[in-house]
């Protein structure tokens, strides 16, 4: 059975140091694109949505998909390079774009500049282009180590983009997919924020990739956000694709339905669903205290009896009350202390409420606030002392967090 596109999502975000958005990024199904522009507000916002529409615009074509996407690719760096040279104001323009289509059972990518894509195959994460930066070119050579690469005060100058020149050399590779394979397309301002660990961390403990793209954007502001940050997921699997909605002004592969439409989007979380009501039938493998078996009443009952079930009847309605006062009076703790953990990305987390739970699963927590921050990163010593669940003011627990992410491990209290 030939592998599908099953599960996709898409966002970018200005960050907390930029006051303009100069990533774009494509979603139209089977082509996916990030762009990274470069030049400033008004002319990076224009090479990466010239990159973009390139894209947008493509039509199927008989070429292998390599020549194909390097066609794209030379096609946009021309039309950026031209649109330079005829406007001062946008001179010495230019952007990264990585691209990739899944055809059959195969992606290919094409690749200019720092922009990143990733795979996760069997829960391991791989990065599957080469970033055109002095301090990847450096790395590679065998002049620095990975380690000074992370924190090189050059790291953002990149080697190759489209614009810059009337021709670009095109890095392209074919892979062969396999069922349940996740690609990661993403700009700079994801990576330079957090580490690949933490991103395969993240993309292996979320629910969906809609949730993923939400977690891997908030991760990276939350450690400083200092540049605008894209993501786009994609999951190949066997069997029919699930349907993906129609963006806005026509069907997949109109021009307008470019998905740069998605810059500044709110990334508010949906509304949790309503409970189900509580007299829904009980499920399948649900536990035996759902489930009350009463025994036949006698057919004429003696007054003592009736007495007995009086007694019992309000010893019941007592009970009731008082574990309904004890469930009050939880949920009312729940809303005023809060305490400090981790997430299921095992980032350091504020939570309001208590660390418990009642049966049938019923959480007195909830997040408040999530860090950048993995517990790893925590020395020994201090770890068990900040993850100790104690219950704190809400004031308290995100002084402590924000302490820990201004790098004041070893002081005793928060400032």
């Amino acid at each position: 059975m030939a592998l599908r596109i099953v599960e996709q999502a898409g966002r970018t975000d200005v960050g907390r140091q930029r006051n303009a958005n100069e990533d774009s990024l494509v979603v139209s199904p089977p082509l996916f694109a990030v762009a990274d522009g470069m030049g400033g507000a008004k002319a990076g916002e224009v090479a990466s949505a010239v990159a973009v529409e390139a894209v947008g615009s493509a039509r199927e074509s008989e070429e292998p998909a390599e020549a194909q996407l390097a066609g794209i690719v030379r096609a946009a760096n021309r039309r950026i390079y031209d649109l330079a040279v005829a406007d001062e104001s946008r001179r010495g323009m230019g952007t990264t774009l990585t691209l990739a289509k899944v055809h059959g059972d195969e992606v290919s990518l094409a690749h200019v500049g720092d922009s990143r894509a990733y795979r996760m195959r069997d829960g391991e994460l791989s990065q599957l282009t080469r970033d055109h930066s002095l301090v990847a070119e450096l790395e590679r050579s065998g002049q620095i180590t990975a380690e000074a690469a992370e924190h090189h005060p050059q790291r953002s100058i990149i080697t190759r983009a489209l614009g810059p020149e009337p021709d670009v050399e095109v890095d392209t590779y074919t892979l062969a997919g396999r069922d349940g394979d996740l690609f990661l397309i993403c700009s700079d301002g994801l990576t330079s924020m957090i580490s690949d660990d933490e991103v395969g961390s993240i993309l292996r403990s979320a629910a969906s990739l809609e949730e993923a793209a939400d977690a891997l954007v908030r991760a990276a502001n939350q450690s400083g956000g200092k540049d605008n940050i894209t993501v786009i997921l994609f999951r190949l699997g066997e069997g029919e694709p699930v349907p993906f909605p129609a963006a806005p002004g026509g069907p997949p592969g109109d021009e307008d339905t470019i998905a740069g439409e998605l810059r500044a989007r709110d990334l508010e979380a949906a509304a949790m669903a309503a409970p189900e009501p509580a007299a829904a039938a009980a499920e399948p493998g649900a536990p035996d205290a759902t489930v009350i078996h009463r025994p036949a009443e006698p057919l004429a009952p003696r007054p003592a009896a009736r007495r007995r079930r009086g007694r019992f009847g309000l010893s019941v309605a007592l009970g009731l009350l008082l574990v309904a006062a004890l469930l009050g009076g939880l949920y009312a703790l729940s809303r005023q202390v809060y305490f400090v953990g981790t997430n299921d990305a095992g980032l350091v987390t504020v939570y309001q409420g208590i660390p418990y739970e009642l049966p049938l699963g019923i959480d007195l927590y909830k997040e408040h606030y999530a860090s950048g921050m993995p517990a790893r990163a925590i020395p020994t010593r201090r770890r068990e002392r900040v993850l100790d669940h104690e219950w704190r003011s809400r004031e308290d627990a995100v002084d402590l967090v924000r302490a820990l992410e201004r790098g004041q491990l070893d002081a005793g209290t928060p400032d």
